[in-house]
């Protein structure tokens, strides 16, 4: 009997090969073709492998949400691309150390802060450190404050911040059809400052912008070999009314999957973490996000929109009889 190309792909894999784009676009073709179910059950392969039945919980709270002078056209903090959709608000710090404890409480190994902006000022910056280093909770603070320099990145490096977020979001082709006022090399500059002072990187991408799939899989091979990111954001676009990508369709739930898939095959021992949009976009085939090859989940609200409750997600994790872990 003829194996398919991805049994192929799926056996290279576990050998220890590294895909590169032709292979992956040949299995995003096929997916399409055939359908995802045979990419899926490799990639779930490929998951039980590196890591079993483990799953990890983030989350995340604002410091400064809204004003955000980007025109990221998918964004509802953009006040070129969305204006008066979110007004400016700065969260307490008392409240942002309370969320480090309901984090902590329902299992969140990580929790980030994240502010709106192309880069921090000194005066939020301060903040920002300010929080994480008086965090009294067992969890692990990362931040997500746009670009930065290398002075604002040895400030977090002294601090009680361990990882730094920054996402690619799509291609490099892709990026000036959906942000015009900063550029790929940009983030890439940032990201690479972050990791040569030693913080871990989370970084990867929104998908649902009108993007190909070569486009996804160009991401793919960016986050694996450019950035060389520790942790893999999936995010899929729930359009808000007012934003300039308000009336852009959903992504159907088998297409979601089959992105999940594609990026476990491309990155086989990266833990990637289904993010924003799956509770919209997967619906009630959330439960095979696991099985697609997803590690980790967001667990609680997002920053502009509410996320599916913690109690759900708990049931869930427990109806699959899987594991909350801090660490892999």
């Amino acid at each position: 009997m003829n194996e398919t190309i991805c049994t192929i792909a799926g056996r290279r894999v576990l050998q220890g090969e590294l895909l590169d784009r032709p292979d992956l676009i040949s299995l995003a073709r096929d997916a399409v073709d055939n359908g995802p179910w045979d990419l899926i059950h490799q990639a779930h392969q490929i998951r039980k492998a590196n890591f079993a039945n483990k799953v990890r919980f983030c989350s995340i709270v604002p410091g400064r949400l809204g004003g955000c002078s980007e025109d990221c056209k998918w964004c509802a903090q953009s006040g070129p691309g969305a204006p008066g959709v979110i007004p400016t608000t700065h969260t307490p710090k008392d409240e942002i150390l309370q969320a480090f404890r309901d984090a902590a409480y329902i299992g969140s190994a990580r929790i980030g802060i994240v502010n709106s902006g192309r880069t921090p000022s000194q005066g939020d910056l301060d903040k920002v450190i300010e929080a994480a280093n008086d965090c009294d909770a067992p969890i692990h603070v990362c931040a997500s404050l746009g670009l930065l320099d290398e002075n604002k990145v040895q400030r977090l490096v002294e601090s009680n911040v361990d990882r730094y977020h920054c996402n690619l979001e799509t291609s490099r082709r892709f990026f000036p059809n959906v942000v015009t006022k900063h550029t790929y090399d940009e983030k890439l500059a940032t990201l690479k400052l972050a990791r040569e002072a030693g913080l871990n990187l989370c970084c990867g991408g929104l998908f649902g912008l009108g993007e190909t799939w070569e486009d996804r899989i160009d991401l793919a091979l960016a986050v694996r070999d450019d950035v060389m990111a520790d942790t893999v954001p999936i995010n899929f676009l729930n359009p808000m009314e007012g934003t300039a990508l308000g009336e852009q369709p959903k992504l159907q739930p088998l297409e979601c999957l089959t992105i999940i898939a594609l990026f476990r095959l491309a990155m086989p021992t990266a833990d990637l973490k289904v993010a924003g949009g799956r509770e919209a976009c997967l619906r009630s085939l959330q439960p095979l996000l696991f099985q697609a090859g997803g590690t980790s989940i967001m667990t609680g609200n997002y920053l502009t929109t509410a996320g599916q409750s913690t109690e759900d997600d708990l049931k869930l994790i427990a109806d699959l009889e899987m594991t909350i872990v801090d660490n892999f």
